[in-house]
């Protein structure tokens, strides 16, 4: 059906019927868009769609599927209150202001980066992508997982990151940086661990390579520092006073 005789239908369903053209159909053929009809309550379904761009305030109420479509690029505060999926997708680079409540999958997507203050209410999923580094300020409430990534011997955790946990090919760390659980980092070589970490259970670090000695670190639970540099040249005490605001409620170990 020609795209004249689809525009008269639905003019002559809204006027009788009181029926809005689709959301898609308009957009596509560049009508302009209501905010309420940027406010998609549920779902929004476009995997595999030859559409390549979507509109400028859309705020999706539940999942936003994008996988195998051809959309490259997503508007600035586009916000998915449950899960967006772009695996697959041509899409190289996020938004800012990108909000997602649930999970956000990018797995095998051209991705490379990320944008600063991204927020992911549940799990991040960027395995089998070119992300090579988290940003500043980075939320996600559930798992982070960089398996088979640049990120997958992790070096550097960065200044406010906030995850549910971290799993990699080779490791699980489990709630990084305002942790209630443990943090094991051991013979992950040098590392680099912000300032301010909070760690609610124990911090293993053996044989790994901690410099500097982070300021205000809070440890729960134990911290085994076998053969790391932790272990060098100072006692107990010392160590508890380098890291002063903070503290270590356990045993130091070292052998």
């Amino acid at each position: 059906m020609k795209k004249e005789q689809l525009k008269r239908i639905f003019e002559f369903l809204k006027e009788k019927e009181g029926h809005n053209p689709p959301f898609m159909w308009k957009h596509k053929n560049n009508i302009p868009l209501t905010e309420e009809e940027l406010n998609i309550e549920g779902n929004l379904e476009l995997g595999g769609s030859e559409i390549t761009s979507l509109p400028k305030g859309l705020k999706v109420g539940g999942d936003l599927n994008l996988t195998e479509s051809d959309i490259e690029t997503l508007p600035e505060g586009l916000e998915v209150g449950g899960s967006l999926y772009l695996d697959n997708s041509l899409i190289k680079s996020l938004p800012r202001g990108l909000k997602v409540g649930v999970d956000l999958t990018i797995s095998y997507a051209n991705i490379a980066s990320l944008p600063e203050d991204l927020q992911v209410g549940g799990s991040l999923d960027l395995s089998d992508t070119q992300v090579e580094s988290l940003p500043k300020g980075l939320q996600v409430g559930g798992m982070l997982i960089v398996k088979y990534t640049a990120l997958d011997e992790l070096k550097r955790i960065p200044n406010g990151l906030k995850i549910g946990g971290l799993i990699t090919s080779k490791t699980f760390i489990a709630n990084t940086l305002d942790i209630k659980g443990n943090l094991d980092l051991a013979g992950l070589g040098t590392i680099s661990l912000p300032d301010g970490l909070k760690v609610g259970g124990y911090l293993n670090i053996y044989n790994t390579n901690v410099v500097p000695i982070p300021k205000g670190l809070q440890v729960g639970g134990d911290l085994l520092i076998q053969a790391s540099v932790f272990a060098m040249d100072l006692d107990d005490d010392e160590l508890r006073e380098m890291i002063k605001p903070g503290f270590i409620k356990g045993g130091i170990y070292r052998q």
